[in-house]
């Protein structure tokens, strides 16, 4: 009988204790509708004086036209190859060095790129042969000579550094796979639900300290994000919403260096003239929210700015574009050694064109990446090798001694 007794005692507590598992994974999973890892890593005791090389990776997904973006209005041919993008811009052209010039949408980073801290790089390619968008991001996030789906170039950058990283972004991109430092954030589409599951769990682990204080911590992380009580703002569009996540996330934890964004739409085969405004216009204020919201870090950060590739020279008959190969990649940041447009120029002549229709590429964007990593992150040559081990980086300054 004692025996017998024992037995269901000890069954009680191990399903008692199943229970309790089970309680604290699903306060954890809620936590993951504000930040994956709970409340240890957006809330720990951390010392935010500490000055830390902050990197961010922005991906625009789609095929940014860099010619409607960094505008070579010294070139004749340009006005001739797209007789109604060239009237498509709505304000006046923001002037760069050597004849350049940047979007009107793109207020914030012209400022920057007066203020030293932007530095455009036209003519760039990943390298990638083909015209894919899918493979083509896959080829830029992987960061090899062919696509490793499961190894990305930051999430080895993130290893040599033995840092972590944020992903903004459902599940985690191939830009930050090979890393168990990479934790992953993204907002609930299901807010009024996320409210009553709060209060319900509220209720359930009134008498239960610490599986109260998990979810007190959790509610917290969500407050942090949404803004005062945990109450989401009025939307301004979502690459802003997560620009602004992102940067209080990051601020949250001093030992973060690194974050990921990705922002899409840019495959403008129609229209693009409003579409580019709208694009670049969403992206320019996201960028300011980040660095507004990274305060005091954003001198010690570098975003990088790349897609996939470029688009056609000669505009089409629909008002837009088509996928084609070089495109630019942007560095800005308080780090960045900006205020001049880097890159060489290949000229838009036919005889110029990468098989007559592309801008050519004159550069490679990991050689530039990797640049950033010597510069930013003071990688020697072999632990940017293990990054982009079949690219070196270019010896130029881009990031401000």
């Amino acid at each position: 009988m004692i025996e017998a007794t024992n037995q269901r005692q000890s069954s009680s507590q191990t399903t008692d204790e199943s229970r309790r598992k089970f309680i604290k994974l699903a306060s954890a999973g809620l936590a993951a509708l504000s930040f994956p890892m709970g409340s240890a890593f957006a809330l720990q005791g951390t010392d935010k004086t500490k000055k830390n090389a902050k990197i961010v990776w922005v991906v625009l997904r789609g095929a940014l036209d860099s010619l409607h973006t960094v505008i070579p209005t010294f070139d004749s041919n340009y006005s001739k190859l797209r007789p109604s993008l060239v009237n498509s811009f709505k304000a006046p052209l923001l002037p760069l060095d050597n004849g350049f010039a940047l979007h009107p949408s793109l207020k914030n980073l012209h400022q920057w790129y007066q203020k030293k801290t932007m530095l455009p790089i036209v003519a760039v390619s990943s390298g990638y042969p083909k015209r894919s968008h899918f493979d083509g991001q896959d080829f830029l996030e992987s960061g090899m000579n062919e696509i490793d789906h499961d190894s990305g170039w930051l999430a080895r950058a993130i290893n040599v550094k033995n840092t972590r990283a944020l992903a903004v972004s459902h599940s985690t991109p191939i830009s930050l796979r090979s890393s168990s430092e990479v934790h992953t954030w993204y907002p609930s589409k299901l807010q009024s639900a996320d409210e009553e599951v709060l209060q319900s769990l509220q209720q359930l682990y009134q008498h239960d300290q610490p599986l109260r204080e998990h979810l007190d911590k959790a509610i917290e992380v969500k407050a942090l994000v949404n803004g005062e009580g945990g109450k989401k703002k009025k939307r301004q569009g979502k690459f802003i919403e997560l620009s602004k996540a992102c940067a209080t996330l990051m601020t949250e934890d001093a030992s973060l260096d690194c974050a990921m964004l990705e922002i899409g739409g840019w495959d403008t085969h129609n229209n693009q003239g409003s579409r580019l405004t709208r694009k670049l216009s969403e992206l320019d204020t996201g960028l300011a929210e980040l660095k507004a919201g990274l305060g005091e870090a954003w001198q010690d950060t570098v975003v990088i700015i790349g897609t996939e590739f470029g688009r056609t020279v000669k505009e089409n008959g629909t008002g837009g574009t088509d996928h084609g190969t070089a495109s630019a990649l942007f560095l800005a940041g308080g780090a960045v050694n900006g205020g001049k447009v880097a890159g060489q120029w290949p000229g838009l002549k036919e005889q110029e064109l990468f098989r007559q229709r592309d801008l050519m590429p004159t550069s490679n964007s990991f050689a530039w990446i990797g640049s950033v990593l010597s510069q930013h992150w003071q990688f020697t040559d072999k632990e940017v090798a293990e990054v982009f081990p079949h690219m070196n980086p270019y010896k130029v300054s881009v990031i401000k001694g």
